[in-house]
């Protein structure tokens, strides 16, 4: 078990403090661990999905991205080593950086089945069948702001379609947006990767441009590792799922988070390069159940 000095950066640290809760994220903190206990590993082998986030070797960008597989193409194979089965899609943006040795990785598996979610962070290796990440940090989340969604369906015969690519959003990429209960954020400081989730109700996220999305930060676990890896590194990479058709829209730029005199926080992110491939996930999940702690949007 790491202590709480290992679990946070100077980033998080210094949200923590602005926000008052450095108590309550030592406590929080204590569950951070380097291994991938018993219980863990069985959630993990009942996965059909899991969210990577790295960044680019070559661009620097960091980006979000689905990985999909028949449950158990990721388990746990040795105390801290998560092996993956498998990789992204051809063209995916992350597809370099997955399968570079020692690339700092962030990522989680969130089971809408049971609102449960994990987080393993670490280094990659390269395997012969995919690649496996030897475990930093592993802990779970608490299933605040994650909408139910009882079954899934594999849809036989969905394969990607052509990425579109752009340096701004389609004004169909700003509907897809503001009508998501869910994205997922991926993000790095100088020690490694992080990958975390977003949820609301529909409208939570805005995109008052072609090249900004907005969000408030609701209150959450008193970690602050998206936050306080922002505060350290502005680079961030944001993913949103069609969860019905399968369509993957990868967002990559960098994000700033603005305290209000409300105490309210509010995360502001300019878009660099955006990334839409058509049935990218091969998953159709049913109508979602949305979390009683959701805030209603603002109108």
């Amino acid at each position: 078990m790491e202590t709480t000095t290992d679990v946070y950066h100077a980033g998080s640290r210094a949200v923590q403090d602005r926000v008052g809760v450095r108590g309550a994220a030592d406590h929080v903190g204590r569950s951070v661990g380097h291994g991938i206990k018993p219980v863990a590993a069985a959630f993990l082998e009942l996965q059909p999905l899991l969210v990577a986030g790295a960044a680019d070797p070559g661009t620097g960008r960091v980006w979000a991205s689905p990985l999909t597989g028949t449950p158990g193409f990721v388990r746990a194979t040795g105390p801290r080593r998560m092996s993956v089965t498998g990789g992204p899609r051809p063209g995916d943006p992350l597809a370099a950086a997955l399968a570079t040795e020692g690339t700092a990785v962030g990522t989680i598996a969130l089971d809408p089945r049971t609102r449960r979610r994990m987080r393993l962070n670490g280094r990659l290796r390269p395997t012969p069948r995919g690649f496996a990440v030897e475990a930093d940090r592993v802990f779970a989340n608490c299933p605040k702001y994650l909408q139910r969604r009882d079954s899934y369906e594999t849809v036989a015969g969905r394969e990607p379609g052509t990425p579109r690519r752009g340096d701004a959003l389609t004004d169909g990429q700003r509907a897809f947006v503001e009508a998501a209960d869910t994205f997922f954020v991926a993000t790095v400081h100088e020690d490694g990767a992080d990958a975390s989730h977003r949820g609301g109700n529909p409208g939570f996220v805005r995109a008052p441009s072609p090249d900004a999305l907005t969000w408030r930060d609701y209150p959450g676990n008193a970690m602050f590792l998206t936050l306080g890896n922002l505060a350290a590194d502005p680079r961030a990479g944001l993913l949103f799922l069609d969860w019905t058709t399968g369509t993957a829209l990868q967002i990559t730029g960098e994000a700033h988070t603005e305290f209000t005199p409300g105490g309210e926080r509010r995360v502001r992110f300019t878009v660099t390069r955006a990334v839409e491939t058509p049935c990218a996930v091969p998953l159709r999940w049913s109508a979602p159940a949305y979390s009683p702690a959701n805030p209603s949007p603002p109108g």
